[in-house]
């Protein structure tokens, strides 16, 4: 049976949601006034956590994930600001990216990296079609295992599916998984748009996706989304080896026409590279900003000195 946890407590979630807070931070990008835009992040601790009993959410170092689903408007900044060669266009303004695929989601993340002056995540060329070249293994990134498909300079990148998992899953409160990415092992109640705890876009409630700051409640760590709205591209090879540039990806996370169990941690799907769907989006992660190892330890502190003092009542 499936490891599962009950929705944190009132004050345990109050702390880390303080820890959040602390350690949210949003990055800037683009040209001028015009084009910039901005992605917000939320630190990923619990270093070195296990994997749930799916096989999925170990992950050995702290890294950062977007609070939301890339946005339409980010891409259309982005290319304002250089970008080339990406589209997206089945939604708008701050609905999800979507129609895109995973090399252009890729392409998207290399001009995050290159225009704040960081390495290309991804070793992409464009000849009338998208291809991408592996890593050598002095090149690649080693953290948690060599990743041939991602530069271990790396700043920003496509969530690894393990990466994922955890951002969604995981309780940051405790050692265990939800079943849902809404922090609870409920369905969450179907919704056409909002902020409300236990809520997520899916099951038809909307006949096109949320804004992606209105896509349901948010889960223990502060990301949004990551069940319902859109689906979303992991990193990582479907066979979990990124050992070849063209096989299939794994996706997660479920849409706003798909029922429930799509968006359960047990759900798994893939598509190739070069696919592209008006319900497949994306979002992004980073390397944790310096500051946050202290902000978060000194959180950590706090919290586990509210435990000791509780247990010596």
């Amino acid at each position: 049976m499936k490891n599962v946890a009950s929705p944190c407590t009132a004050l345990v979630c109050a702390a880390f949601a303080l820890m959040t807070q602390m350690s949210a931070h949003a990055d800037t990008f683009g040209g001028g006034t015009t084009n910039e835009f901005t992605i917000d992040f939320v630190n990923i601790g619990n270093t070195g956590n296990a994997a749930d009993t799916t096989g999925y959410g170990a992950v050995p170092y702290e890294y950062r994930a977007s609070t939301y689903e890339i946005t339409q408007n980010a891409i259309t900044k982005a290319t304002a600001s250089g970008m080339a060669n990406v589209s997206a266009g089945a939604w708008s303004n701050n609905q999800p990216a979507a129609t895109i695929s995973w090399y252009e989601a890729a392409a998207f993340v290399n001009f995050l990296n290159t225009n704040s002056g960081k390495t290309a995540a991804y070793n992409l060329t464009f000849s009338g079609i998208w291809s991408m070249a592996l890593w050598s293994s002095d090149q690649a990134w080693t953290a948690g295992g060599t990743n041939l498909y991602r530069n271990k300079d790396a700043y920003y990148f496509l969530p690894s599916e393990n990466e994922w998992y955890k951002a969604a899953y995981y309780n940051a409160a405790g050692t265990n998984y939800f079943l849902y990415p809404t922090a609870s092992s409920t369905a969450p109640t179907a919704v056409a748009g909002g902020t409300d705890a236990g809520t997520a876009v899916y099951n038809n409630a909307a006949s096109v996706p949320a804004i992606v700051d209105s896509a349901g409640g948010l889960n223990p760590y502060g990301t949004m989304g990551q069940g319902g709205n859109a689906w979303e591209w992991s990193e990582s090879a479907f066979d979990g080896t990124n050992s070849s540039s063209v096989e299939y990806r794994a996706v997660r996370g479920g849409g706003w026409g798909y029922s429930e169990n799509f968006l359960r941690s047990s759900f798994r799907d893939f598509y190739g590279p070069t696919d592209e769907f008006n319900s497949l989006g994306f979002r992004v992660a980073s390397v944790p900003e310096p500051s946050t190892y202290a902000l978060l330890l000194m959180a950590g502190a706090g919290w586990l000195l509210w435990k000791r003092r509780k247990a010596s009542l």
